[in-house]
């Protein structure tokens, strides 16, 4: 096996264009994991850790700008005021150790769909900075899910970045599983508020070949806040609404029978963690008059 250890952004994209199926390690808590399983076997691996600027975070634009390198321990330590969702669905993985060695842009690189950062990069409408020798392109987070385990990463890519603009309103995620931590979910679910612009952000973990948004139940929300005025008076919400929301967003889910859960028991799951996801959010808007919209 090849082990290579660039120490510039420019060596890395040039050393993953020479060995395209190498395989990028920064934490390694989901590439070691298949090695010591016996699950994968890489030719060669492309070593990280040691590339200027992939551990730093900053802001641009607005948006919130996490090196590919940026551990969760990091998001939740330093990140938890801006991208709330993110560091709460962040707290949920693994042990602390291994949200100290685990990165968010890994979490997207392997694109399974248990991966608990995916709900909240959805619902805060999340873009992931691709670079190669070629250059440099931005995708929604959205689009960059293909398959299951699969992404729209071209053989000679590496992620950089993934930037957030932090949304005007609460956020939320939600998580089942055998206990909070240090297991795979059976079913997840994160939620954002964008009062400014009278939008509602959602995303789907464990419940489909890929993370996904509920379209239907963010334009159902975000039309009955409109309509009735809630965004301005922020009354409460009505229990028909929230009850809605969650069937909308347990309709959007393709889930599968496997050893954790039902496909059956995940639809279920989905409709009372995104009704109560959303009873959180807005008692949260409510409760927090200096977010003006």
């Amino acid at each position: 096996m090849d082990f290579l250890r660039p120490t510039t952004w420019a060596e890395a994209l040039e050393a993953r264009a020479a060995f395209p199926g190498a395989v990028a390690i920064a934490g390694g808590t989901d590439v070691m994991v298949g090695i010591n399983f016996g699950r994968l076997r890489p030719a060669s691996l492309l070593d990280l850790t040691r590339v200027a600027g992939l551990q730093e975070w900053g802001t641009e634009d607005g948006a919130v700008r996490l090196g590919a390198g940026v551990s969760y321990a990091r998001v939740i330590g330093e990140l938890g005021d801006r991208l709330p969702g993110l560091a709460m669905a962040a707290r949920t993985i693994g042990s602390p150790q291994i949200r100290n060695r685990g990165t968010v842009a890994g979490n997207l690189a392997t694109a399974s769909p248990a991966g608990d950062a995916h709900p909240a990069l959805l619902a805060a409408d999340a873009e992931v900075e691709v670079a190669s020798v070629r250059g440099t392109r931005r995708m929604p987070v959205r689009d960059f899910y293909t398959g299951v385990k699969r992404t729209a990463l071209a053989p000679d890519e590496l992620i950089a970045a993934v930037s957030v603009v932090p949304p005007s309103g609460p956020q939320q995620f939600s998580k089942i599983g055998t206990r909070n931590a240090m297991v795979v979910s059976v079913a997840a679910f994160g939620l954002a508020l964008h009062p400014d612009r009278r939008a509602v952000g959602t995303g789907i973990g464990s419940a489909a070949p890929t993370p996904r948004r509920a379209p239907a139940a963010e334009e159902f929300l975000a039309g009955e806040l409109t309509s009735a005025g809630l965004w301005e008076s922020r009354a409460e919400l009505p229990e028909a609404t929230a009850a809605r929301f969650g069937e909308l967003v347990a309709a959007a889910a393709a889930p599968i029978d496997d050893v954790r859960g039902t496909a059956r028991y995940r639809v279920h799951a989905l409709s009372v963690i995104a009704r109560r996801a959303l009873t959180w959010a807005w008692a949260d808007y409510r409760n927090d008059p200096a977010k003006e919209i």
